[in-house]
């Protein structure tokens, strides 16, 4: 069957030196290349994702975590007038 597509100039440039490559035709290479990707998105199941947590230690009198952004944007402008300061 015969359809048009749009493909990325870099996948193209990919599956061409891989045609070269293996010298087989480009349109095998791309219908072996959708198939295993297809293949291989139905029959893995994926782990779930585990993110580690770690321990900050007590936290200094003052800091409430739950204003967190606030107090990265706080950290930031010292930085930036010390900077400053320095004439950097």
């Amino acid at each position: 069957m015969r359809t048009t597509l749009t493909i990325d100039d870099a996948l193209l440039r990919q599956l061409r030196q891989k045609a070269l490559d293996s010298g087989k035709p480009f349109k095998q290479v791309v219908n072996e290349t959708l198939r295993a990707g297809l293949s291989q998105g139905a029959s893995s199941q994926r782990e779930t994702y585990r993110c580690p947590t770690f321990s900050i230690g007590a936290l200094a009198p003052g800091v409430d975590l739950t204003k967190a952004n606030q107090l990265a944007a706080a950290l930031e402008d010292e930085l930036l007038m010390e900077k400053l300061r320095q004439g950097r």
